[in-house]
C-alpha cells in the first residue's frame, strides 16, 4: 500500500513539474531565456521555475532545502551546481532524481546557485 501511495505521489509530482516546465518553455520560446531573465535575481528566477515543487528555503521536501545545499557547498561549487540545475542529477541527496532544466541558461543557473549559497548559516 505504501509503495502504491509513493508511486502515485511521485507520478503527480513528475506530471506537475513537467507541465509547469513545458509552459515555461512555450511561453519564452519567442525570446531566449537569457534575454527574458537578464534583469531577474537568482531567487526571482527560481520563482519562475518549478523548483518549489521539490525544494523550499528551510525544509526538506522531495529534494534538499536550499539551506541544506548552502551548508554543504561553497562558492567553488557554483559551476558544478549550475550544471546540475541544467542537466539534472541524482544520488547526492537520495534516490529521487532532479529533473533537468535545459531551458535555463548557464548564467541564470549561476544566479540561482549564488542566491542559494547566500543562505549559508554563518
Amino acid at each position: 500500500m505504501k509503495k502504491l501511495v509513493l508511486a502515485g505521489c511521485l507520478g503527480m509530482l513528475i506530471f506537475s513539474c513537467t507541465k509547469k516546465e513545458q509552459a515555461s518553455v512555450s511561453e519564452t520560446s519567442a525570446q531566449p531565456v537569457e534575454a527574458t531573465n537578464a534583469h531577474l535575481s537568482g531567487d526571482q528566477i527560481i520563482e519562475t521555475l518549478d523548483c518549489s515543487g521539490c525544494h523550499s528555503v528551510s525544509e526538506r521536501m522531495i529534494g534538499p532545502s536550499y539551506q541544506e545545499i548552502a551548508d554543504k557547498y561553497s562558492e567553488k561549487d557554483i559551476d558544478a551546481l549550475a550544471a546540475k540545475i541544467i542537466e539534472g542529477g541524482s544520488g547526492v541527496w537520495g534516490s529521487v532524481p532532479m529533473q533537468p532544466h535545459s531551458q535555463v541558461s548557464k548564467e541564470d543557473a549561476k544566479k540561482m546557485v549564488s542566491y542559494i549559497l547566500s543562505l549559508k548559516k554563518k
